[in-house]
């Protein structure tokens, strides 16, 4: 399982590997939560899913990652909001 690094900030996009392969994630922070878009091998894959705890974000059974991508919360079960981001809800990717 891996930890993506991510700072407290309420719009930020990261590049990552994930799976072996190139990701790039855009995480914004909205009055009605946290969202995700993320693109593999700069091919749009999620766009505007809705962060929630301990929910996979990639959902879709015939995507080409093949792990878990989700928020976890490590004082309660709250969903990520970007001033906990990094000290307290972690993005994790854990491959199936």
């Amino acid at each position: 399982m891996a930890i993506i690094p991510l700072n407290a900030s309420p719009s930020q996009e990261i590049t990552t590997t994930l799976s072996g392969a190139p990701c790039r994630i855009w995480l914004r922070q909205l009055s009605t939560g946290m969202y995700l878009d993320l693109w593999l091998n700069e091919q749009p894959l999620i766009m505007g899913a809705v962060c929630l705890t301990s929910v996979d974000l990639i959902r879709n059974p015939t995507s080409p990652l093949s792990g878990k991508l989700f928020f976890t919360d490590t004082q309660g079960n709250d969903d990520p909001y970007y001033t906990g981001v990094g000290n307290r809800f972690f993005l994790q990717y854990e491959v199936s």
